[in-house]
C-alpha cells in the first residue's frame, strides 16, 4: 500500500492531464467554457438572493443576514462533496477501458473525481468572497488562515470515500442510485440550510456524529460568523478520522483491484 501511495506522485502528471480532460469534457461544446465555473456560481447566488429577499425573506425570521450568503457558505463546500462521490462512483466504469490497461493505476480516477470537483469548488470562492464584501460581511485574518486547513480536510475525507465508493460500485451497481438519495438526505441532515442553533440539545449531539456538519460549520465560521475560530478541535478530530477513512478505503481499493478488469 505505501509503495503505491508513493508511485502516485510519479504519475501526478497523468493526473493533470486527466483533470484537464475531465474539466473540458464538462465544458465540451459551450461557448463560454471555463468561464461557466465562474458563471454558475454567480448565478445559483443570485438565485438565492432573489429568493430569500423578496420571495421567501427568511433571512429576517431565522436573524441570518444575508441568509443566502449563508447558505452558499455550506452548499458550495457540499457541492464539491456530493459530486466527488457521484463521479467517483461512476469513475472505474466509465474507465473500463483505461482500467483494463495493464500498467494503469487504478487508484487517481477517484483522485482526478475529488480534485476536477474541487477546482469548481475553487473557482466558485471568489464568488462567494465578493458576495460577504458586498453585503459588508467582515473577513477576519484570524479565521482565514484556518480556511486551508478546512480544505485539506475535506479532501483527504472525500478522498477516502470516494475509494471505497469506487471499488465496490465496481461490484455493486445500485449503489450509485442509492447514493443519490442518501446524498440528497445527508445535505438536510448537515447544517447547510439551518444554522445549528436551531436544533435542541438532543439533535446538537446526533449532528456531532455528521463529519460534514463539522465542515460545513468551519466554513460558515471562516467566511460568515463573527468571532474566534472555534471549531477547531472538531475540525482536527475529523482529519483524524479521515485519515484513517482513506488508509481503510485505499486498503479496500487495493484488496479489490484485480476484480476491476472482469468486472467494468
Amino acid at each position: 500500500m505505501l509503495a503505491n501511495l508513493r508511485q502516485l506522485f510519479r504519475y501526478r502528471g497523468l493526473i493533470r492531464t486527466l483533470v484537464a480532460r475531465e474539466l473540458k469534457a464538462r465544458y465540451r461544446g459551450s461557448v463560454l467554457g471555463y468561464f461557466w465555473s465562474f458563471i454558475n456560481p454567480l448565478l445559483l447566488l443570485l438565485v438565492f438572493s432573489f429568493v430569500f429577499t423578496y420571495v421567501m425573506p427568511r433571512g429576517e425570521e431565522v436573524d441570518i443576514d444575508p441568509y443566502a450568503v449563508f447558505l452558499f457558505c455550506g452548499l458550495l463546500p457540499w457541492t464539491w462533496f456530493s459530486s466527488s462521490l457521484m463521479d467517483a462512483a461512476n469513475a472505474l466504469i466509465i474507465n473500463g477501458n483505461l482500467i483494463k490497461k495493464i500498467m494503469f493505476p487504478a487508484e487517481i480516477l477517484p483522485l482526478v473525481s475529488v480534485i476536477s470537483n474541487m477546482v469548481h469548488f475553487l473557482f466558485g470562492l471568489p464568488i462567494l468572497i465578493g458576495f460577504l464584501i458586498y453585503n459588508s460581511v467582515p473577513l477576519y485574518p484570524s479565521e482565514l488562515i484556518w480556511f486551508p486547513l478546512v480544505l485539506v480536510v475535506q479532501f483527504v475525507l472525500t478522498l477516502g470515500l470516494a475509494m471505497v465508493l469506487s471499488a465496490l460500485t465496481v461490484h455493486f451497481r445500485d449503489i450509485k442510485d442509492l447514493l443519490a438519495n442518501l446524498l440528497t438526505l445527508w445535505m438536510f441532515a448537515s447544517p447547510i440550510i439551518y444554522p445549528m442553533a436551531f436544533l435542541s440539545e438532543r439533535a446538537k449531539g446526533l449532528m456531532d456524529l455528521n463529519p460534514f456538519a463539522h465542515l460545513a460549520i468551519s466554513y460558515q465560521e471562516i467566511f460568515f460568523y463573527e468571532g474566534p475560530f472555534g471549531h477547531w478541535k472538531w475540525l482536527l478530530a475529523l482529519g483524524v478520522a479521515g485519515v484513517a477513512l482513506f488508509v481503510l478505503g485505499y486498503w479496500l481499493f487495493d484488496r479489490l483491484r484485480d476484480s476491476f478488469a472482469e468486472e467494468v
